[in-house]
């Protein structure tokens, strides 16, 4: 049994098959973008690391004898393997030496993964993780998920499953120790409009050139292409941040499925909801846990954001109506809010809707140092600022749909996101 967001959930406890339970993914709920990384093949090595041959390291966390050694023997051709059976021996083994992926029991003897997992991504987040585990279910699949996990296996697995998923686990982390590295140097990615658009064209000729032959023209990427790698700059600023920008496109979906919306303006709205907050990947040593929240759950870091995001969504040749979601999207109904000073339905009507759906997952998601609010708590506090801070009819149609399906959120906030620009 193959479990996947386009196909029928299992039950809560069923027996593992050895399938996959949760591949490869991008973040909460990008299914179909791991699908447009699918399109284009596996990458083969760097043409920067061919001469090398390293094998990457991988770290098996295990504490059953038989499954570890089996891991071990079936991995050794193809990584650099370490292996231990406590969560203590893997964070000594971390902080000893470089480490690629790591494979990850569920239950371990001096903890639970998932307590490993969280204080792996917090301390190590550059660290790939899959899951390997015989007592999954689908709610541990998705915390994994949620918490960093890139993938989750059931035990027994299938060998050729497992060697797929890790090969495109380590080729991703190559996508993003790029992406980082390009982020963190100095750059003009932020300086005129001329050298913005050289080093623009820069960044996205080295990252589609990855695992290609020196020797070998970069073809114009598809819009597809650059969906990912927009994703990809999201992820490689911070996991967290791709994970709020998820959530944030399926709520602003939720309010939208209510409104008598065009195809055009439901595809700008999920795009340009999963982008609002691409601007903050120019923040130096950003981290979505600590960014200031302002008592109703806005976020009130580096207030150029907006603009800086709208700055790359023209560079990407992205919809008008993605632009003004992203240039807009703390524009407040009374003329309060930021960076243009709009006042009512002079803020766009599908940045109204996003400025709603980022303040409820700031105030209720589960973030590592922050105690989330309680749905009805979150959208009393919503309902306070209609008018001031919020649209007041938006406002109530999104606190009449939240209401409606609110015992399901958790599930549905992992739905596919967007699939075309």
């Amino acid at each position: 049994m193959v479990v996947n967001r386009n196909e029928d959930r299992p039950s809560q406890h069923r027996k593992p098959t050895g399938k996959l339970a949760v591949g490869l993914g991008i973040g909460m709920g990008l299914a179909l973008l791991a699908t447009f990384r699918g399109r284009r093949g596996p990458l083969r090595t760097s043409p920067h690391t061919e001469r090398v041959q390293k094998k990457p390291a991988v770290l098996v966390v295990e504490d059953e004898a038989g499954p570890r050694d089996a891991l071990r023997v079936i991995l050794q051709p193809f990584f650099d393997i370490h292996a231990v059976d406590t969560a203590k021996a893997a964070l000594q083994v971390l902080s000893e030496r470089p480490i690629d992926l790591i494979t990850l029991d569920q239950k371990l003897p001096d903890r639970q993964g998932l307590d490993l997992l969280q204080d792996i991504k917090h301390t190590y987040a550059d660290v790939e993780v899959i899951i390997i585990t015989g007592y999954g279910s689908l709610s541990s699949a998705m915390e994994g998920l949620r918490h960093g996990a890139t993938g989750y296996l059931l035990k027994p697995f299938n060998v050729t499953e497992l060697i797929t998923l890790m090969n495109q686990t380590v080729k991703k982390k190559q996508r993003l120790d790029f992406l980082r590295t390009f982020l963190r140097k100095p750059t003009a990615l932020w300086g005129t409009d001329r050298e913005g658009a050289a080093a623009w064209k820069e960044l996205r000729n080295q990252y589609f050139s990855i695992g290609k032959p020196a020797s070998e023209e970069v073809s114009t990427p598809s819009a597809a292409d650059l969906l990912v790698l927009l994703s990809d700059l999201l992820e490689a600023k911070d996991r967290q941040l791709l994970n709020h920008c998820s959530r944030v496109s399926f709520y602003a979906t939720l309010l939208a499925n209510r409104l008598n919306l065009t195809v055009t303006e439901e595809k700008s709205l999920t795009l340009g909801a999963f982008l609002h907050d691409i601007g903050k990947i120019r923040i130096e040593g950003y981290d979505f846990s600590r960014d200031r929240i302002g008592n109703l759950g806005e976020s009130t870091s580096f207030q150029g954001h907006p603009n800086i995001g709208a700055q790359v969504a023209l560079r990407f040749g992205l919809p008008t109506e993605v632009v003004q979601i992203i240039s807009c999207h703390h524009e407040r109904y009374d003329g309060s809010g930021y960076p243009h000073g709009l006042h009512g339905k002079e803020i766009p009507l599908l940045a109204r809707i996003v400025c709603i759906a980022q303040v409820y997952d700031h105030l209720t998601a589960a973030i590592p140092g922050q105690s989330p609010v309680a749905i009805d708590d979150a959208l009393r506090q919503i309902s306070l600022e209609a008018g001031t801070h919020f649209d007041p009819m938006l406002t109530d149609i999104f606190i009449q749909a939240v209401t409606e399906c609110k015992e399901s959120l958790p599930a549905m906030a992992t739905a596919p996101m967007p699939t075309s620009v």
